[in-house]
């Protein structure tokens, strides 16, 4: 109600500022093509302006002032400018708290009604609630839809209409639900001449928002050419076998039913599973939002973690003394990602060997991934743990070493990442394993008594 507040302490009573006008607002679906608010939006009574806004209430708690997933947002925003230029119109883009953007947004045009694709966030859902509530008050029309999954909320649950919480049986319903409707694309762009003409607006510079340019790169879009060799070359990380579509469906750039579609062309069902646990984790999330930062098993939040300083900053470092897991470590902090095969080793290690809470490594994810989702990356996080849903059991402990023989025997990965392990004198390792799977066999084991 405070949000609601600060709307109407700031909108202008006028409210006949020219043509009857409907907003599409942007937030991780950053494209004209196959978008379902755009294209509803288009298709609507109303001519469309395009809208995103660079939200305070979640840069500021971007500590690092040259974040790269800041200028990806800016860039992509910058090319979409230049296609909307050439449709006489243009996009509003504002930095600022959320209710007073959108009182401006309302002082400044005759908005009828507001499209947007849905988030399942908590911050995101208590956002768009809050906004809701007030266009209602004024008799402004916000519709929503689904558009960076495939299936949502309540689409796939049991036969008591309770959600899942083990995948193997979700993704069997999910596969067997996909089919042409699911991966249809939305023509959006066959509707761009109803866009709203105006001339081009402004932007916010990074550095008025705080920011600076990042000069890291960012992965093509080019997912397709991975497909054929997926299933069989995904786990090593030395290859560059990934499709790095994971910023791509973060923000939105690219559509999921594109991706979905061309799995299923390249009959890529295992990289389809991967698109399907991503469902399956916002699902979650949505259904179970407290498990952000309590465990899904709530037994696992009496385990007593060590939580050593020393030992948790040598592990944000690459400084562990195990080659896989100072590769990883060192890949993430360089360039925003990390191998996924890697992204479970690492996890496991914190959490089992170090006996350090998830919670830590999920909130230093957050802070590095150029992907990072917050419903895969606590559901990937409590896996590794084993406090999740459909976890792997608490008893499972990687063990990193066979781990690299397994999945990098040359030390092609590590020897790119950590150099230092080609020397003659190795790092020594901050714990040894035998050592450090029975203390967290023992800790595990009293806390879930």
């Amino acid at each position: 109600m405070n949000q609601n507040k600060n709307i109407e302490q700031n909108k202008s009573p006028v409210r006949n500022l020219g043509t009857e006008t409907s907003i599409c607002w942007l937030r991780r679906d950053l494209r004209l093509e196959d978008n379902a608010a755009l294209y509803h939006a288009l298709k609507g009574p109303h001519p469309v302006l395009l809208l995103f806004i660079f939200d305070k209430h979640i840069l500021k708690k971007l500590e690092n002032k040259m974040d790269a997933r800041v200028t990806f947002i800016y860039q992509t925003l910058k090319t979409l400018q230049e296609k909307l230029i050439q449709k006489n119109t243009s996009i509003i883009v504002k930095y600022g708290i959320p209710e007073k953007v959108w009182a401006e947004v309302l002082a400044t045009y005759n908005v009828k009604a507001v499209y947007t694709n849905r988030d399942y966030e908590p911050y995101a859902t208590k956002r768009d609630d809050t906004l809701a509530e007030f266009l209602r008050s004024e008799e402004i029309a916000f519709p929503s839809f689904k558009d960076h999954v495939i299936f949502e909320k309540n689409e796939i649950v049991k036969a008591d209409e309770k959600p899942y919480t083990v995948f193997t049986p979700y993704f069997k319903i999910w596969n067997k639900k996909l089919n042409t409707f699911y991966t249809k694309s939305y023509p959006s762009e066959k509707y761009t001449s109803n866009f709203l003409p105006i001339n081009e607006l402004p932007f916010p510079t990074l550095e008025e928002m705080g920011f600076g340019l990042s000069l890291q790169k960012f992965p093509k879009l080019d997912f397709e050419k991975k497909l054929d060799s997926y299933d069989k070359k995904r786990d090593y990380p030395a290859l560059d076998a990934t499709t790095h579509i994971g910023l791509h469906l973060r923000f939105g750039t690219v559509s999921i039913r594109e991706a979905a579609a061309k799995a299923i062309k390249h009959n890529a069902e295992k990289w389809l599973s991967e698109l399907a646990w991503r469902d399956f984790y916002m699902m979650i999330l949505w259904h179970f939002p407290h498990i952000t930062d309590k465990a899904f098993k709530p037994a696992y939040d009496n385990i007593k973690w060590r939580n050593n300083e020393v030992e948790f900053k040598a592990w944000c470092e690459g400084k562990t003394g195990y080659p896989l897991v100072d590769a990883g470590m060192r890949q993430l902090n360089e360039t925003g990602f990390m191998h996924n095969r890697v992204r479970m080793i690492v996890a496991s290690f914190l959490c089992k060997h170090l006996l350090i809470d998830w919670r830590w490594g999920e909130a230093y994810f957050a802070e590095k991934l150029l992907d990072y989702e917050q419903a895969s990356n606590v559901g990937g996080w409590q896996w590794a743990c084993g406090s999740g849903n459909d976890a792997a059991p608490y008893f499972r402990v990687f063990n990193p070493t066979l781990q690299l023989q397994k999945f990098d025997p040359k030390m092609e990965y590590v020897y790119k990442w950590a150099p230092e392990y080609n020397l003659a004198i190795l790092p020594l390792p901050i714990v040894d394993h035998v050592f450090a799977r029975d203390r967290v066999l023992k800790a595990f084991k009293k806390a879930l008594k």
